[in-house]
């Protein structure tokens, strides 16, 4: 897609430290090069020539001793700043994956992914085990990062059990994103289609390297990779078998979304910060605004570094008209406060806004079976806005045999913030495992999986057991 003249997001502009922090949390950061290490020559080397990516206007393979992070931050063929802040420092990383791994990106006109200095979007990277299940997982990334933010908590551990592992930089990057296209809702739109591209490549891919189609293709991500797993398994289910959706963001055109309820956090929090006689009140809008009583604790963080931001960054992309491109010296902001975008009604933008949300939206109208995991103290997507109501949507739509949803307590919207509140998180990778391996089970041998549920946090727990461990219950 081409770059349209948007205006740069205001809080680039404003507050510095907050877009460097989500950039180091949600955004990703600025790449490092990937520079090759020669590994030892083994079986995977011979099938070079086979790793050919269809439709790649440029790809480069190289065989590897290691695939999984525990060999790729040495050899350079991953980003560490690409995958920061998503997981748990504890979470162990499995190692010993000999195989190929593909770097390369599809025709695309954007630029803003600069990894390996290509200065190209549409990026991907795919990794072919040398002992391989027969399985595929693919993945598009979380936030606006870039094609390695999977890698510590979903590609070391597929590829662990035996997958070949697919993901993509869904076409456009960073906190300018929503510059990519001409109308708005196209940059998020591309998300879906460079996700679809990508599995249908990657299937071509697998096929020449292993002499056989894979047996199982799956669909997983966080966050916005997980609202990816839901479109694709809404709109293309005939190319996947199932799919694990790890809070994926809600996007209808009649709301909620995120466009109504960050406002309301933005306006509501300096009245509780500030304490006195408004506090209360202040705090019981944030409540019923969906941020859920308990996670006070880590609203100043949010304030902070993620609720200006992400409103910002999103609106820009589906309402760019709200402030628009001004002459320089002309002031953004309608109401003169620090958080702008305090002032956004949804409900009361015009019907273009509706429209192009309706580009990218949901129906729950899912094809196949689909697993959903949520934090209960998330408060960047807070689950009474987003997977309470998703799985309202499956339902209502007639596809409730087709999904399971697991709301578990403690969990928040990124893994590294379970380092800082060890006694009052748990971090959701090993959930994302659990429900990985059920969803297994559910197409492999038909055990279907619990049924849905809220997961507690067991009494007297040892946060150190969180870390790679988590039990969804019984059937």
């Amino acid at each position: 897609m081409r770059l349209s003249p948007r205006s740069t997001p205001r809080s680039w502009r404003r507050s510095a430290p907050a877009a460097l922090a989500l950039a180091a949390l949600t955004l990703g950061s600025a790449p490092v090069p990937a520079t090759a290490t020669p590994a030892s020559r083994g079986s995977h080397c011979e099938h070079l020539t086979k790793a050919r990516v269809p439709g790649a206007e440029h790809q480069q393979a190289a065989c590897l001793d290691e695939l999984t992070t525990a060999g790729t931050i040495a050899s350079g063929h991953t980003d560490p700043a690409d995958w920061a802040g998503l997981t748990p420092k504890d979470l162990a990383t499995p190692s010993g994956v000999p195989g190929i791994q593909v770097d390369g990106y599809f025709p695309d006109t954007s630029t803003t992914n600069t990894n390996h200095s290509w200065r190209h979007d549409a990026q991907f990277v795919i990794r072919l085990p040398d002992r391989w299940n027969g399985g595929l997982v693919v993945a598009g990334t979380p936030g606006n990062r870039e094609q390695y933010a999977n890698d510590r908590a979903i590609a070391d551990w597929v590829l662990s059990r035996g997958y070949a592992y697919a993901a993509t930089d869904k076409g456009n990057t960073g906190l300018a994103f929503h510059r990519d296209g001409k109308t708005p809702g196209d940059a998020i739109a591309e998300w879906n289609d460079r996700l679809t591209q990508l599995t249908r490549a990657a299937r071509v891919t697998v096929t020449r390297r292993y002499h056989r189609p894979p047996s199982r293709t799956l669909v997983t991500g966080l966050s916005n990779g997980g609202y990816l797993v839901r479109w694709q398994l809404e709109n293309h289910p005939g190319l996947y078998d199932g799919g694990v959706d790890w809070e994926g963001t809600l996007w209808r055109s009649d709301g909620p979304t995120l466009l109504d309820f960050l406002p309301e956090a933005l306006r509501n929090y300096p009245g509780y910060a500030a304490g006195g006689h408004g506090a209360e009140k202040a705090r019981s809008a944030l409540h019923a605004a969906g941020f859920p009583a308990g996670s006070e604790f880590l609203w100043p963080y949010h304030h902070e570094v993620y609720w200006d931001l992400t409103q910002r960054i999103y609106r820009e992309e589906l309402d760019p008209g709200f402030d628009g491109p001004t002459e320089a010296g002309t002031p953004f902001c309608t109401s003169g406060t620090p958080a702008c975008d305090a002032d956004y009604d949804y409900a009361a933008r015009p019907d273009e806004v509706r429209r192009a949300v309706r580009k990218i939206g949901l129906t729950g109208r899912i094809g196949k079976p689909l697993i959903t995991l949520h934090g209960t103290l998330d408060v960047l997507l807070p689950i009474g806005r987003d997977s309470d109501v998703y799985a309202r949507m499956v339902r209502e739509a007639g596809r409730g045999h087709l999904h399971r949803y697991y709301r578990v307590e403690g969990g928040t919207h990124t893994d590294a913030l379970v380092d800082t509140y060890p006694d009052r998180l748990r971090p959701l990778t090993p959930c994302h495992r659990t429900a990985f391996a059920a969803l297994e089970g559910w197409l492999g041998s038909g055990h279907l999986p619990p049924a849905s549920r809220t997961v507690s946090l067991p009494a007297g727990r040892n946060p150190a057991t969180f870390a790679n461990n988590c039990s969804l219950g019984s059937r």
